[in-house]
């Protein structure tokens, strides 16, 4: 590979750009990229501008150009062959309106950079995107103050890390989303088999760090099951924001997908017409045990509890017990209690791992439930509850109506939750 090199970007910006017979045809002002499986991105096409008022652009191919050097820019072209056009080129992908000045989120130090420049390797004429620039010395050198800041710098500190410190990001474990804003999230190692062993919590930070078109972006590139837990970590109006950015369709599939008890919560924070809206587009399914939801006040154990348990007939033995645990691997509920109910649905017992994990496999599920029937009703107060799961120090507690029919469950961590908004409020009132 002779000719090897790295240049910057912003140091092509507008260089000049001539034909094979040495006519000036008009400035650098892009490089045309397809997105493909190439590990790192390949110029297709140099965008040329000219005029300044009333621009006009043409994408010269690469396989044209004939040499660069820091007079300018060269190709094989005659000039006359040459047709520029008002509007420009129709590429897929560009380097200086589809990067330059857009964030990344930057996954091993989980926090959201900006683009200042991009470190583009020259190999045989061909150049490929080897960084993306995110330092100061980058954005210095977009704004041609190089030279002015790099002798202010000496002239008090010679040995100033910024003279030598590069701070680029490999493009190596990038990914890009480009929206029809032109907006566009590159993220570095995102992959989605990298994305879901990032901690939903961490992601649904990131996500409180970019703007909603970028947040759009990052959870349309998530795997299912890793975009519902980090949705489900945001901050409220970070998921009305994504919400509002997504399809109607998309949205209401969303909203389904996480514990019942907190899309209840997060129907209602919602003005009526959009939360029936999204209600309408749901499953009948779904829809039907949230609406149920909304009908209970939102501090009663109906309006607390979610609606996905796990629960088994009582005639159900130890090994069904845990085969349900091996089906229920994604469940997001408590996965250490399951529900004992009749024929009718009516609840008869709790069991949990701790009562049957040593039990062989063929012993009736009833032989192993609790001792007592410990339940709260659909219009208990969420005071009884937290009382309930701290006398009997379980991790979830069983929802009945006034039939004694099975209606959902609450866990510790959702009656927490609910107790430290309610002491918040009043504590705010106080003060």
């Amino acid at each position: 590979m002779s000719d090897q090199f790295f240049v910057y970007f912003s140091e092509l910006l507008g260089r000049p750009v001539f034909s094979v017979d040495g006519k000036k045809l008009g400035r650098f002002s892009d490089f045309a990229l397809n997105l493909n499986n190439d590990i790192y991105l390949r110029a297709k096409g140099v965008v040329v501008r000219r005029g300044l008022w009333h621009p006009q652009y043409v994408e010269l191919p690469m396989a044209e150009l004939l040499k660069v050097d820091r007079g300018g820019i060269y190709f094989k072209l005659a000039a006359e062959a040459v047709v520029f056009t008002a509007g420009k080129p129709d590429c897929e992908f560009a380097l200086r309106r589809d990067v330059l000045d857009q964030q990344i989120v930057d996954v091993e130090n989980r926090k959201v950079e900006r683009v200042n420049d991009v470190h583009l390797l020259r190999v045989d004429n061909q150049y490929h995107v080897a960084h993306v620039d995110v330092g100061l010395r980058g954005l210095i050198r977009r704004l041609e103050w190089e030279g002015f800041v790099d002798f202010l710098v000496r002239l008090f500190k010679k040995d100033a890390a910024y003279l030598s410190a590069e701070d680029l990001l490999s493009w190596k474990n990038s990914q890009v989303l480009t929206l029809g804003s032109k907006k566009n999230v590159l993220k570095l190692d995102v992959a989605r088999a990298k994305l879901a062993m990032i901690p939903p919590t961490v992601l649904a930070e990131i996500m409180g760090d970019l703007d909603v078109f970028e947040q759009a972006s990052l959870y349309r590139s998530l795997a299912p099951d890793v975009g519902r837990k980090m949705f489900a970590d945001m901050a409220p109006d970070d998921k009305r924001g994504l919400i509002d950015q997504l399809e109607d369709a998309e949205a209401a599939q969303l909203v389904s997908q996480i514990p019942s008890d907190e899309a209840a919560d997060f129907l209602m924070s919602l003005p009526k017409e959009r939360m029936h809206h999204l209600l309408r587009l749901m499953e009948s399914q779904s829809s039907r045990r949230l609406r149920t939801l909304l009908g209970f006040h939102k501090d009663s154990a109906g309006g607390l509890m979610a609606t996905e348990y796990l629960w088994l007939r009582k005639d159900a033995t130890v090994r069904d017990a845990w085969d349900k645990l091996k089906t229920s691997s994604e469940f997001t509920a408590s996965l250490t209690t399951i529900y004992v109910v009749d024929e009718f649905f009516n609840y008869v017992g709790t069991t949990t791992i701790r009562r049957f994990i040593s039990e062989p496999p063929e012993k009736p599920i009833l032989e192993v439930c609790h001792p007592h029937k410990v339940f709260v009703r659909t219009d208990d107060g969420m005071e009884e509850v937290a009382l309930l799961l701290e006398q009997y120090k379980y991790s979830a507690i069983p929802v009945l109506d006034g039939n004694g029919v099975l209606m959902g469950s609450i866990t510790v961590d959702d009656v927490m939750e609910a107790l430290i908004a309610l002491a918040w409020g009043k504590y705010k009132d106080q003060i």
